[in-house]
């Protein structure tokens, strides 16, 4: 695997798929694929390198419904039915980092012993996963490859100003998703991990055009520049909302959550901007809503008191935080998805011990049917769980 990673320092992400094949080939693997996930996690497309998105004459399989696709949505190596015994047994791998799921791994390998085969797949889907990172921030060929639709300029702005959607690490998993993907105006989410802390923010802006991005943009880079310098959450959204009147007046404005949550003893500190209150789901069964008076929306400078609030997180808790385009999804007949829905539906699911990342997806593609398929207002979930004492256990 050595070899491979060296030979990739110099390519593009159009000659990954080349080199990654060449490599598996000395392993006794043919037929060779790399397929990454759309931005929406509902197909999965084949890597060719050929024509713009690197993906001209390619294969393309849905999330759903698929065995690449269980493969991707369990993160598990999965093999198809070996035909009589004999010839090479088709394997379709998870790609990812550990963390992130960025697609999956095609590969023949010759009937005979998984265990040797699920070893030299689970390791090359990890390179390959580790290189498709290196390569993806500076390819617009990725960029394109992983839409299926148009972009528009805001949401633009908003997934280049956002972290990764997934993060596992020093005891927490942190998972992140925004519809509609291709056309977000102004809600965003942010996370960042500093010593013992972890610290996540949910905002939504005002309105739900360019503007709109803008002001989140703008909210977003008022935060972690407070925060990097050492503020309080106090002192932090304070700073957003400062910013915010200074180069926007009074005309636009933010709701957001900022939370620091200390890695050790579970300790959450937080601020409520005018915003929903965050949900926490404890036990697999029960679901809290947490309180703090909220101060008002950053930007609107009404001046008052920000209170900064306490809670204690037990071991295997989830934190939800979420903008009101989840819960106010409306259907055909004007019905709310509403916030019982939405309560009932991360009980069910996190009982089924899905992974924390693969619950974002469902809750997505079920706020998206229930209005039919196109939102009228952002809708934004962070969700973390922290799992003190179970570093083991931090899947994606």
């Amino acid at each position: 695997m050595l070899h491979l990673i060296e030979a990739s320092h110099t390519v593009a992400l159009e000659q990954l798929p080349g080199l990654i094949a060449d490599h598996a080939a000395r392993l006794g693997m043919t037929d060779v694929a790399l397929f990454a996930v759309d931005i929406r996690e509902t197909v999965l497309r084949q890597i060719t390198g050929h024509g713009l998105d690197a993906a001209g004459g390619g294969d393309e399989v849905k999330v759903d419904g698929t065995l690449p696709g269980r493969a991707y949505q369990r993160v598990d190596l999965l093999a198809e039915a070996a035909r009589d015994g004999r010839g090479p047994r088709r394997w379709w791998a998870p790609v990812t980092d550990g963390v992130e799921r960025l697609g999956v791994l095609r590969a023949d390998v010759e009937a005979g012993d998984d265990d040797s085969a699920r070893h030299l797949l689970r390791h090359l889907a990890s390179v390959a996963a580790l290189l498709l990172l290196s390569k993806r921030s500076f390819s617009d060929s990725f960029a394109r490859l992983v839409r299926t639709d148009p972009m528009n300029v805001a949401a633009e702005m908003q997934w280049n100003l956002m972290p990764p959607p997934a993060f596992a690490g020093n005891d927490i998993t942190i998972g992140g998703l925004v519809e509609p993907a291709y056309e977000v105006g102004g809600d965003a989410f942010d996370y960042a991990i500093a010593g013992h802390s972890a610290y996540m923010t949910v905002f939504d802006a005002m309105g739900h055009d360019i503007r709109a991005g803008i002001t989140a943009n703008l909210a977003m880079a008022a935060c972690r520049n407070a925060r990097r310098q050492g503020a309080s959450l106090t002192e932090t959204s304070q700073a957003v909302e400062d910013m915010l009147a200074r180069h926007l007046g009074t005309s636009r404005y933010v709701t957001g959550i900022l939370a620091e949550l200390d890695l050790d003893s579970g300790q959450l500190t937080w601020v409520n901007r005018g915003h929903p209150l965050p949900l926490l789901v404890r036990g697999r069964r029960r679901v809290m809503e947490l309180k703090c008076s909220p101060a008002g929306p950053m930007g609107t400078d009404l001046g008052l008191p920000i209170t900064q609030c306490n809670d204690r997180l037990e071991p295997g808790d989830r934190l939800l935080l979420y903008t009101d385009g989840i819960v106010e999804a409306r259907d055909a007949h004007g019905q709310e998805f509403g916030r019982d829905r939405f309560v009932d539906w991360i009980i069910r699911h996190h009982s089924d011990q899905q992974t924390l990342h693969e619950t974002l997806r469902r809750l997505m593609q079920a706020v998206l049917g229930h209005h039919s398929g196109r939102l009228d207002d952002d809708a934004t979930v962070l969700l973390a769980e922290w799992r003190v004492g179970h570093q083991h256990e931090l899947t994606p």
